[in-house]
This record gives structure tokens, C-alpha cells and sequence, in this order.
């Protein structure tokens, strides 16, 4: 079976890099263009035997899957360079989530689908977000799913809620780096502690955390209240959170929301310009 990638920047690369080193596929097994093909012929280079394609259709044409991982406003550059290649056996998998479903259906002959990664995947975890056109079947659910299976926890959602979904599981990576990096920064202002010390201890928290709430049976809940003994000092800390925190992570759900409605209504005035 050979894999296409259209775009090998930073989502495209981390994809291929977590397929070769799970095993998943051999290098041999993978077909990628981009559009400066010296960042192509660099992944060439550390995993031998990777195909340089010259062109997105050289790579649609020569896969069963094919996934597209470029910028939103790059889809319908990049399918008016394909859709005269493709047939109706290949699946086009767009990692991109502004960009619909019915958008590639409306415009490729072929079976099309929706796998939105999360950076997690190049560690072989966390979700990664499944959705499927009209046109898969459940032998081609099966073998997407089995792909991804082998570098993160596939699950599959509505495409009503690609965008919270996406926030959860893609973007709350950055969310819960960013938690701690200012959490670390106030430790090492207020205490003095060596910054690298702190850091290590706030990873391996988080790490431990992840496990319990996945592995350990504890819910979001259960864990608070295993922690936070009452009177205790957790406790304490959770009711300043609580009080600071108060319609935070509303804001930032509508902050994210805007900016893929945004994003949305301009792929959709590509994609309906004929």
C-alpha cells in the first residue's frame, strides 16, 4: 500500500515521522510533495527510501490514501491539481478541520474523509478525531482507523462538533504547555526554584495525571477529590482557580469557535466561486 502526503510542514511531517517509527509504514510506503520540496527531500534523507514526488497529482496517482495536510486556504489550490487523477478506489483524507467534508465531495471523484491529528500522536498518543464521507465503506473506516491506531486512540465524531473536539484533544496541547509554562514562571519568581527542576516536575505531574484519568479508572472529578483533602492546602489552591478562572475557558471556547467561523465562511466562498 502506498500512503500520499500533500504537504510535509509541520503537522504533514509529524504524521509521516509517527508512522515510520510505530512501524506503522516503511518509508518505502510513503509518496510526499509540498510545495518546497526541499522540506520532502530532508524527510527523504533521514528515512531512506521515502518517495519525492514532483507534483500533488504524481502523489494522488500513485496512492490508496492519500492525506492532505496543508492550510485551509490552500484546499482548493491543491484540489483543481488532483481531482483529474483521482479515482473512485482512492481515499482522500483532509486533516484540516474548517475544510468540510461535502467541500472535497463536491469536487473529487473518489471516497473521502476527515482524521484530525494532535501533536500527541508523535509520542503514539492521544485521540485522533475520525470522520467519514459518504463514500467509505466499513472496510475503509476499518483500515484508516487501523492506521492511525498505531500512533493514537482513533475516535470517531460528529463533524458538527469537529471544532470543541478539536480544541480538546489538537489544541489543548498548547493550552496545558502554556498552563504550565506560567505556572512554572510564577513558581521560580515567587521561590527561587531552578526552572529546568520545576519544569521536569510539572511534566512528569502531568504525565502521572494523564494515566490515572486513563488508565487509573478516576474521573476528572474522583481526582480532585482523592488530592484535595478538606481544610488542606489543595483545596485551598482549587477555590482560588475556581474563583480566578470563572468564564475563562468560556472565552476560549468562543475565541476558537470565531476563528474557525472565520475561517469556514472563507473556504466555503473558495469552494463556491464557480
Amino acid at each position: 500500500m502506498k500512503v500520499g502526503f500533500i504537504g510535509t510542514g509541520s503537522m504533514g511531517s509529524t504524521l509521516i515521522e509517527a508512522l515510520i517509527r510505530s512501524g506503522a509504514l516503511e518509508p518505502r510506503q510513503i509518496i510526499a510533495s509540498n510545495r518546497t520540496s526541499d522540506k520532502v527531500e530532508q524527510l527523504a534523507a533521514i528515512h531512506p527510501g521515502l518517495i519525492v514526488s514532483r507534483s500533488n497529482a504524481e502523489t494522488a496517482q500513485h496512492s490508496q490514501i492519500v492525506f492532505l495536510c496543508v492550510k485551509p486556504l490552500e484546499f482548493k489550490h491543491v484540489i483543481d491539481e488532483i481531482k483529474t487523477v483521482v479515482h473512485p478506489d482512492l481515499i482522500v483524507v483532509s486533516i484540516t478541520s474548517p475544510v468540510l467534508i461535502k467541500h472535497l465531495e463536491s469536487r473529487l471523484n473518489c471516497k473521502v474523509a476527515k482524521i484530525i491529528p494532535s501533536i500527541t500522536n508523535y509520542v503514539w498518543s492521544g485521540a485522533s478525531l475520525c470522520m467519514y464521507g459518504k463514500k467509505i465503506k466499513t472496510e475503509d473506516r476499518l483500515l484508516l482507523e487501523q492506521l492511525m491506531m498505531s500512533i493514537s486512540s482513533p475516535q470517531q465524531v460528529s463533524e458538527q462538533f469537529t471544532r470543541i473536539s478539536s480544541d480538546l484533544s489538537s489544541c489543548g496541547p498548547a493550552f496545558v504547555a502554556f498552563f504550565l509554562q506560567k505556572w512554572v514562571q510564577a513558581a521560580v519568581s515567587e521561590t527561587g526554584i531552578d526552572e529546568k527542576e520545576a519544569a521536569r516536575l510539572a511534566c512528569e505531574m502531568v504525565l502521572g495525571t494523564g494515566k490515572l484519568l486513563t488508565e487509573g479508572g478516576l474521573t476528572l472529578e474522583q481526582l480532585q477529590q482523592r488530592v484535595a483533602v478538606p481544610g488542606g492546602i489543595t483545596a485551598e489552591a482549587l477555590r482560588l482557580l475556581d474563583r480566578e478562572l470563572a468564564g475563562v475557558f468560556h472565552q476560549l471556547i468562543q475565541v476558537t469557535h470565531a476563528k474557525y467561523e472565520e475561517d469556514l465562511q472563507k473556504v466555503h466562498a473558495q469552494f463556491n466561486d464557480e
